[in-house]
């Protein structure tokens, strides 16, 4: 290639023109894809390739300000960047027919757009995508034109995905030596690309660069080489391939994609390589970099020095990286419907990053598995740091890899962690699912010969050739009727041996073994299974962090997300609920409740464990077992009729404990901590250079996992909190942790954090974060993905919601940005771009050191300190409110292990000896730091919210209705209206169902009204079918077959209350109410058996879930005018009073809800109170009548009617106060109203942010509080359900 291909290639980035050429039919297929803008350009490019034609005569594309492309010093303005979008079609047709589309959806727009022309291997295939360059001027415009045009599935902005591969380790120096310098003049630099982490290939020995066996060049054959290499670090060695060669194993018939940099067409080591694709814009199918030859090699070389697991394998390179290392999201979605026309068996991605939710990417990489294709994928390689797993690899349909060493140990590179796309309300699913040696792995150069490379790119294709070499294990007549990625990841995670030591967070299921799987797949049979394929939860440290911390009652719910696979058939459902049935004596005092995808798509979907121990279990110590048990049904298999079953069982062990007492117990709040992706969150401290996001969840169990220990350590039990501040007891919580906290409030949460404080004693700790509105703008970059400007939304911390929060106890974070060492024995804290404390009480303890202050301007500084200039900043108070004690510190970096600089857990433990028990220490309390008079006052000014940003597309708060989710106790989820209907609960001693909560039960249209105030419309009885936008709500509809939309004969519903009776009418209706009675009886008693249950799981309110819940099994779409079921309600609810009102937590109920009541009636008007009035005196006239009439001739009935009641009670061991009855009796009734009244208000308070309610939306396929999420339709929108 002429030097000026090279210099045009370094110019321009965007491919115009496309033109292939194949050689010949004998060998291997080159489709050789070249791009040139400009007619000189495509003149150059004739002379240069002589196998290449055409040219364009299209101006080039100019640069963004940050592109990396550039000719000498030429830099190009942001305003004149064309920008692309990818627009995506609801069907696959020829791009001739979508570009027709596209000019009459855009007739409006002629001239403003322009359509790009791919003309690679695909374009010979339908396609369900376009990719057009759009003035910036117009891209509003034109993304409504698009957006509202019949066909159009959705649009979005084209991603360019970089990556670096370098492995020389003096040139990476070199190049971090400049990106560090470039760094130290500016806030924030990003590279050209979609958000990836840590390169996939970052490590190298250097010294085994290149390999070279005397043997190799011996003329020795394959065989015979590859035996004197099993005393070698030959990865094929380890694993024991010989084995599988031996029995005649190689690969064969298998087609693997290899989707890299491509590779050279003679290379040596590689004997098929059927077909070579290029997809970017470089003229070129060679591999400059030798990242895809080396990843070809380990997975079908055959030269003898580092031999791949399948020499025989078909191998197909996809070259969609340049050698600049850059990629765009249009070149993978181009080449994966490639890879489907052509059917590849098995992809391998060496690439990943963080942003789950570049939609038209994940969703392809659905498509791919879909359609049966196999996909290997690197976990990342951001280790040791926790919750840094990549996408795709952390999809349940790809099969993830994590990197060990030959030692059996984890590399250091390996990401680890759960998965984060559940948080805040959910818990995340263990990856990788296995791991590989990814750490000196040997693999072919570019020309020939042997190199030793490391990374999880590395570890990816070795388990990629271990899938081609065990699928050539299953006969080739029927192999892809056997396998497709659930049978394979089965065959993998069940084989692979689990490397002691090491917990199910970091190597998931194990080491790989080939043996183990290639006689699983021997035997194979499609079908259903989870994974893990047990629940030890005292098994150290494998089930870190459950085993660390036994479970207790009147905690919050162990949450478990594990992952249910489906080999029988691509979608699957339940059939009927998970069931748990104890198999020991304390595993009766367990109850465990579901969610679970409602479809199980592709090939596999989730179950979610709420787990909790029963009041009555408070003092117990001993080791729990069950096992819970379900059953997965799938379509009939072609040509038959019959519905494919498969049977699973889960065993479970839990270790219960006494409750702690409320001193060691600390609850930590990560309701309000956001994340990247959707919005761009800031790093929290400035100093970590080369990571600008924060994404690694703020978990416990993520990036503070060595606090979490810490804090294990000092005996303290920290439960987490992922709903509001409404939905739990302070009486039972020694102090509440917030750290690092993104999340607005609701009002109601700040008025019940003080009465928590204050009345409830409850302590109070707060960890804060920078929040400066100059430096924010100062992060501010452009981004060349989506041709848009990214700002932060809110600093480290969102400190202006923290004030709010902090107010009543006169506390109060500025906007400094603070660095320097705290001398605060025995930690010593580094404080790094902390905040300062501004507004502190008089009689508290305030700490204040000399710290530089980052933050040098700003037209609202406040320095915060104890008087005179200077830089002594306070950062650290301790101070009483009430019965309660609240500390605050600046900075969370100390407790955050993702780049902290220096811990400061001894501080914290002390901090909540502090606020828990009231210890006075010495240093935190000497008098020396006794703030005489307060700091600061109301006039001075606060930092203050951003007025150019919306938080609201991205806050799980704003615009949507407060509620309860189903980690948060029972008691609170029906006080604050959740309106998620769990899946089943099973309570271990009795092996009750109960379902719904009170809301749903009792009063069904509210349900409605919960989901019209979210935007929902979906119907919560449509089993098993549309958008999981309603999956919380079918879990207690659609998946039970005991529901019916259709009124029983019995039921109440059905009766009739007549007003003047004849004789014969009155004998027809004490007929009809001898079998109510009959039914009242039947009721009663499921009732009382239920509240018992439910009275000990969740208290009061637990009771009253559970006995409307049995009531909704024969009434489940009461209507509010059918006067007999508030008649059998208020009976059913009369007939448990004693049990209920005696359970825990009533009092706190009540409070509650007569404040919640008062509230909304307060709200009433004169007419509402009138109805509401005149309903009760129809009910009173209506039951007058009725027993006036059947007075004479039902004497024996109503005898009837109230011994079942008495027999109802009796049998539940509950003796009836008719005082407290009656007050129940009202206090149900005014529950059920005051609910509907709160919704309604809070449906008027948020109607201004309508569009923005639903928390879900279209794309969305699979979700549920504990299961894995779908990306939403755009990047900045939220990915919780």
């Amino acid at each position: 290639m002429c030097s000026r291909c090279v210099l045009l290639l370094l110019c321009f980035t965007l491919p115009h023109i496309l033109c292939t050429v194949n050689n010949s039919t004998s060998g291997p297929s080159d489709l050789r894809s070249c791009a040139w803008q400009g007619a000189d350009a495509g003149a150059a490019a004739a002379k240069c390739d002589a196998s290449s034609s055409g040219a364009d005569s299209s101006k080039p594309k100019q640069a963004g300000p940050h592109d990396s492309k550039h000719s000498g010093n030429n830099h190009w303005s942001h305003s004149d960047v064309l920008g692309r979008l990818i627009v995506r079609f609801q069907s696959y047709k020829h791009a001739e027919d979508h570009k027709a589309d596209l000019a009459a959806a855009l007739a409006q727009a002629s001239g403003a757009w322009k359509w790009i022309d791919r003309n690679n291997a695909a374009s010979l295939y339908p396609t369900d995508f376009a990719l057009l360059e759009v003035a910036d001027a117009v891209l509003d415009s034109i993304k409504s034109l698009l957006s509202s045009w019949p066909g159009v599935k959705d649009v979005h902005p084209e991603q360019q995905v970089r990556r670096s591969l370098t492995w020389d380790s003096d040139s990476t120096v070199q190049a971090n030596a400049q990106d560090q310098a470039a760094l130290d003049t500016e806030w924030v630099q990003k590279r050209p690309g979609r958000f990836l982490t840590r390169p996939s290939f970052p490590e190298s020995s250097s010294n085994a660069s290149d390999v070279h066996h005397p043997w190799a060049d011996a003329g020795l054959s394959e065989d015979t080489q590859r035996r004197l290499l099993l005393s070698q670090n030959s990865v094929t060695a380890r694993f024991e391939a010989q084995k599988l060669w031996d029995e005649g194993y190689g690969g064969a018939k298998v087609k693997v994609g290899v989707f890299d940099t491509g590779i050279r067409a003679d290379h040596p080591h590689v004997k098929n390589i059927r077909e070579r694709t290029n997809w970017t814009h470089e003229p070129t199918l060679e591999d400059g970099l030798g990242h895809g030859t080396f990843v070809a090699g380990v997975i079908g070389g055959s030269d003898g020095g580092c031999p791949g697991f399948a020499p025989d394998v078909e191998l197909y390179t996809f070259r969609v990286f340049t050698n600049d290392q850059v990629s765009y999201t249009s070149w993978f979605l181009d080449a994966f419907n490639y890879a489907i026309a052509t059917g590849m068996n098995v992809v391998n991605l060496s690439i990943g990053g963080p942003d789950y939710l570049d939609q038209p990417f994940v969703e392809k990489v659905w498509e791919i598995t879909s359609n049966g294709i196999l996909m290997v994928s690197a976990i990342g390689n951001d280790g040791p740091l926790y919750g840094t797993l990549n996408n795709p690899a952390d999809q349940n349909d790809v099969i993830g890899v994590g990197g060990v060493d030959y030692a059996d140990q984890i590399a250091s590179f390996s990401s680890r962690g759960m998965s984060t796309w559940e948080l805040p309300i959910g818990y995340g699913r263990a990856k990788p699912d296995v791991v590989a040696y990814g750490r000196d792995v040997l693999g072919s150069r570019i020309q020939g010969g042997c190199r030793s490379l490391s990374g999880t790119s590395v570890a990816s294709p070795v388990v990629a050739g271990a899938v081609c070499l065990l699928a050539s294990v299953v006969p080739a007549a029927n192999r892809w009727e056997v396998l497709n990625p659930a049978s394979m990841k089965q065959a993998l995670v069940e084989g692979s041996v689990p490397i002691p030591g090491i917990p199910m967070y970091e190597q998931g299921q194990g080491k790989l073994n080939l043996i183990n799987s290639m006689n699983i797949l021997k035997t194979y049979q499609p079908r259903a299974s989870v994974v893990p394929k047990s629940l030890d939860f005292t098994d150290c440290p494998f089930m870190w962090p459950f085993c660390t911390q036994p479970i207790y009652a009147n905690a919050l719910p162990l949450i478990f997300n594990a992952t249910v696979l489906n080999a029988m058939a691509l979608t699957g459902r339940f059939e009927g609920a998970p069931v748990f049935k104890s198999t020991n004596g304390p595993g009766q005092q367990l109850s465990v409740q579901f969610e679970y995808s409602s479809v199980l798509w592709p090939w596999s979907g989730f179950l979610a464990l709420f787990i909790r121990v029963l009041p009555e279990a408070a003092a117990l110590d001993d080791a729990a077992t069950g096992e819970v048990s379900f059953t997965i049904v799938s379509p009939p298999a072609p040509g038959s009729k019959a519905v494919r079953r498969s049977s699973v069982t889960l065993p479970i062990t839990v270790r219960i404990i006494p409750t702690p007492p409320r001193a060691k117990r600390v609850l930590w709040d990560q309701f309000h901590s956001m994340r990247y992706p959707p919005a761009y969150i800031p790093r929290d401290s400035l100093d970590v250079r080369n990571d600008i996001l924060d994404w690694h969840g703020d978990h416990p169990h993520t990036n503070f996992h060595t606090m979490y220990d810490a804090l294990r350590a000092a005996g303290y039990f920290l439960e987490i909190l992922g709903s509001p501040f409404t939905c739990f007891d302070a009486r039972q919580y020694g102090a509440l942790l917030m750290v690092d906290s993104e999340e607005e409030y609701y009002p109601e949460e700040i008025s019940k954090l003080k009465n928590d404080v204050e009345k409830e004693g409850l302590g109070l700790i707060v960890f804060g974060e920078w929040y400066n509105v100059d430096t924010m703008i100062k992060m501010k970059f452009f981004d060349d993905n989506t041709r848009s400007w990214w700002t932060p939304v809110t600093g480290g911390a969102n400190v202006p919601a923290l004030n709010e929060l902090l107010s009543p106890f006169g506390i109060a974070f500025g906007d400094a940005i603070l660095e320097g060492q705290v001398p605060l024995d025995p930690d010593k804290p580094y404080y790094a771009s902390g905040a300062n404390i501004v507004r502190f009480p008089a009689g508290g303890h305030l700490h204040s050191w000399q710290l530089a202050d980052k933050a040098t301007e700003g037209l609202s500084r406040s320095v915060g300190n104890l008087g005179g200039a200077g830089s002594i900043h306070a950062v650290l108070g301790l101070t009483t409110a009430e019965a309660g004690r609240v500390a605050v510190y600046g900075d969370s970096n100390c407790l955050d292990s993702s780049h902290q600089r220096s811990s400061c857990y001894n501080l914290l433990i002390k901090l909540i000896q502090y606020a828990a028990e009231g210890a006075k220490d010495h240093t935190l309390l000497s008098m020396d730091t006794l703030l005489a008079t307060p700091l600061g006052s109301p006039q001075d000014p606060l930092p203050t919210r951003r007025v150019d940003i919306d938080l609201t597309p991205v806050s799980l708060v704003l615009g949507n209705p407060m509620m309860c989710y189903p980690n948060s106790p029972p008691e609170f989820q029906l006080l604050n209206g959740n309106s998620r209907r769990a899946r089943g609960t099973t309570v271990g001693a009795s092996g009750q169902n109960f379902k719904g909560d009170v809301v749903a039960a009792v009063q069904p249209n509210i349900q409605a009204e919960l989901q019209d105030a979210k935007g929902q419309t979906q119907d919560v009885d449509a089993a098993g079918q549309g958008s999981t936008a309603t999956e919380g709500t079918q879990a207690g509809a659609a998946q039970f077959e005991d529901v019916s939309t259709e009124r029983k004969s019995g039921s109440l519903a059905s009766q009739q209350v007549p007003k003047n009776l004849t004789d014969p009418e009155a004998t027809a209706a004490a007929s009809s109410a001898a079998s109510t009675a009959a039914g009242i009886t039947n009721m009663a008693g499921k009732a009382v058996t239920s509240a018992a249950a439910g009275a000990a799981t969740g208290g009061a309110a637990g009771g009253a879930i559970a006995a409307a819940g049995s009531l909704d099994e024969a009434i489940p779409h009461a209507r509010q005018a059918d006067v007999q079921q508030l008649e059998a309600l208020a009976s059913t609810l009369q007939n448990t009073t004693d049990m209920v009102s005696n359970a825990s937590g009533l009092a706190s109920v009540r409070q509650e809800v007569e404040r919640k009541l008062q509230d909304g009636l307060d709200g009433l008007n004169s007419s509402v109170r009138d109805s509401w009035a005149k309903l009760n005196t129809t009910v009173q006239d209506r039951l007058e009548v009725l027993n006036a009439t059947l007075k004479d001739k039902s004497t024996q009935v109503g005898k009837s009617i109230k011994g079942s009641a008495q027999t109802a009670v009796a049998r539940g061991k509950s003796v009836d106060s008719p005082g407290v009855s009656q007050w129940f009796l009202v206090f149900g009734a005014l529950l059920v109203f005051g609910v509907f009244l709160l919704r309604r208000r809070q449906r008027k308070r948020h109607a201004g942010h309508a569009a923005n309610m639903s928390l879900l939306g279209p794309g969305v396929t699979d979700q549920g509080i504990g299961g894995w999420l779908r990306p939403r339709s755009s990047r900045h929108r939220l990915a919780n359900d």
